[in-house]
Order: C-alpha cells, then structure tokens, then sequence
C-alpha cells in the first residue's frame, strides 16, 4: 500500500531532513533576502532532477508529474523566511547570523517540502497528476511573499485544485497535527496614528491642546467599535502596544504616536471598521481642539480553510497516524500569508505539533528559545507527501 511505502521512505530519509533543517536553521535570512536559501533549496531540487522556475525574487516553484494519466495538480507550500530575534538556544545549530532566528519554524517547513518532494518523485509510478511545490519568501513581512507570487502567476501554468500547507505548533505534542474546517486565522492591519495638539508647560493646561488627553479618550472610545459595532459571533481584535507621549513631568509635549493592530475574521466587517476607526479618532481630536492622522497599512486577509477539502485532508491525516493523534483546532488570531491563497482557491492549512515537555521543548514561536521536537519531521514529511498523493487519488 502506498501508505506503507511512504512511511517507510520518511523513516530513510529521516537523517537527511534533520540535516536539511539544521543547516537552515543555522543560517536564517530575512524576509526579502532569502538569497542562500533559496539556492540550497535549488541544489536539493537539482539533486532530485527537478526543474523548477524563480519567483518573487527569492521563490521557488517545482513541478513532480505523476506516471499514470490524470489533469490534477495539487500545490504543497512552505515559507523560507527567518526573523530579526537573537537565538538564545545553545545547540549545535544555533543561528550563525547574529540577530537573526528560524523562531517561526520555516526551517521546518522548507526541510519537510524538500523531504516530501524526495518521497513523492520516488513514487511517481505510483500516482497520476502534478504535484506543484511552493518554496515561498517573506511570509513574515508585508505585502507578504505569498501575495507576489500569486501576482507572478504561481497558481497557474498548472492551476492546482487544491493548495495545502502547514505550520509548527509549540502548543500540540510531537507526533500529532491539528485541524480546523472554515475561518481560522485573522487578517491582519497595522495602525499608526499621530494625534496632535499644542504642547506647553504642564502647569498652565488652560494654554495647551494636550494630545495625552486626547489621545486617552481616543484609545478608550475606539475599543467600542470592536464591543458595540462588530457582531460578538465574529471575532474582532483591536489592540495597541506603543504609545509615545515623548514630554516630561512638567512638559506637555505637541503631539503623541500610537502604533497598533486590528485583526478580524470577516472582509466585510474589515472594511468597515477601518473607516468607524479613522472617523471617530479624527473626531475626537477635532472636538478636543486638536487633529489626528489616522494610517492603516493593511495586511494580509484571514485565513480559511475550504470545508470538504479540510474534511478529506483530516480524513487522510487519521487514516495516516491515527484518529486519536488526529487534533481539533481553536480560532487563531494570529494572521498568516498563507491567507491569500485560500482567498483565491481551495485551501487547507493545518498545524504540526512539535512539543516536547520531556525535553524542555516548549517555547513559543517568535520567541529565542524556539525550537523543536525533531521526530516530528518524519511525520511531517510522510503526511505532507501522502495528503498530496490521496488529494490526486480523489
């Protein structure tokens, strides 16, 4: 059976994925500037006589054609980028560019798409169609690598009926995966706002605008829009994690900066709060004598996962490791560039645990101390080759 081979072709090639990771672990590059990944990704790609094509720069697309005859293509993605973070793990791969960390798990990602790819072109007899794979840069960095590449046309010239990907989850043991069917992870926009008014001297308010005050008002009124205009089914998070009021005990400073983010499960209801925003934070300071310039730099849309075909990959997923390691997954406010595909075709993306309590492997993402259960990776190549494999067999 072709479970049974590709078990046992993860399990051989369980060495090279762990080397594949360490050495991308050890040499992380930002978004934008993925040059050595990318061209490690190439050899390995050359190794297994695989012609590929450049994208967005630093991208990669793959094609494996299937022996048997069959028009459909399935596209397997993974992001290359790393994250400006100082590792503080002492491993033997640890991070050799100072400041920079595979903290989000790409490393993992690129290893097991490469891992998959070595399974999948040794099986071609095995299967009809064409399986697209997707090395992708700058997941972490706005427009998102994932939005140019499909301005560059990566879901056409094949059109894949289906796009599937995944990503490491501290939170969910090693040697399990979780799902979830529909809306899972939000858009997300970046907000900076400026709120102005007229500085002076702290003790004589009555000559001042003071934009600290406005500002206050700003920040409590606009937590409002989310618990009085959004419909409470639909979660909706407004948050702001710099404000600078750069004055003194006795100064009243002439403007205050504020940075945030808004994130939502629903296009419709982004919209609209980016304008009840903006309006009521410029009314505000206009009422209190002052003014406020109200930028959103929008991000990436939320995430869905297409109902049947999150259905059929669960349903491969149990069949390949068991029901019982088979996991239900919560709504993720986080926000990921995987979105913009599943906002242009079916989508699923699921999650792979790599926890290990035992081993003090507990970290979170986007943390110094992140990293992984490696065992995982001869689940994570194996599943991601046989959800392709039984997607094309559907």
């Amino acid at each position: 059976m072709i479970k049974q081979q590709i078990q046992e072709l993860a399990k051989n090639i369980f060495d090279d994925v762990v080397a594949n990771r360490r050495h991308l672990h050890s040499h992380p590059e930002l978004s934008f500037n993925e040059v050595e990944t990318s061209a490690f990704v190439a050899r390995k790609l050359d190794e297994l006589g695989l012609e590929y094509q450049k994208m967005a720069d630093t991208g990669l697309v793959a094609l494996i054609k299937g022996d048997k005859p069959s028009d459909k293509v399935i596209a397997l993605r993974a992001d290359m980028d790393a994250l400006p973070i100082t590792e503080a793990n002492e491993v033997p791969y640890k991070s050799q560019n100072t400041g920079v960390m595979h903290a989000c798990g790409h490393d993992v990602h690129t290893s097991s798409l490469l891992g998959a790819a070595k399974i999948l072109n040794s099986l071609k007899s095995e299967f009809g169609g064409t399986i697209k794979l997707i090395f992708q840069p700058a997941e972490e960095r706005l427009p998102g690598g994932a939005s140019l590449m499909i301005k560059e046309g990566v879901l056409e010239n094949p059109k894949p009926q289906a796009v599937i990907g995944q990503h490491v989850m501290p939170l969910i043991d090693a040697g399990k995966v979780g799902f979830r069917s529909g809306k899972y992870m939000a858009s997300t926009d970046e907000l900076f706002v400026t709120v102005k008014g007229k500085g002076g001297h702290a003790a004589q308010p009555q000559q001042n605008i003071d934009p600290v005050i406005i500002t206050a008002h700003i920040l409590t009124a606009l937590q409002t829009v989310i618990s009085r205009n959004c419909d409470p089914k639909s979660p909706s998070v407004l948050s702001f994690g710099k404000v600078i009021a750069n004055g003194a005990t006795n100064v009243i400073p002439n403007e205050v900066h504020l940075e945030g983010t808004f994130r939502a499960l629903d296009e419709n209801w982004r919209a609209e709060a980016h304008v009840k925003m903006k309006k009521m934070a410029e009314g505000i300071a206009e009422s209190m004598g002052g003014s406020c310039d109200f930028n959103i730099v929008k991000g990436y849309p939320f995430l869905i996962n297409e109902p049947k075909l999150t259905a059929a990959t669960r349903a491969h997923a149990e069949d390949y490791l068991g029901k019982e390691n088979v996991l239900d997954l919560d709504i993720w406010m986080a926000a990921e560039d995987f979105a913009y595909y599943s906002q242009v075709a079916d989508a699923c993306f699921y999650r792979l645990g790599t926890r290990n309590e035992s081993r003090g492997i507990t970290s979170s993402v986007h943390t110094p101390t992140f990293d992984i259960e490696e065992s995982a990776l001869e689940l994570s190549v194996g599943l991601m080759a046989y959800l392709a494999v039984k997607q094309l067999c559907n």
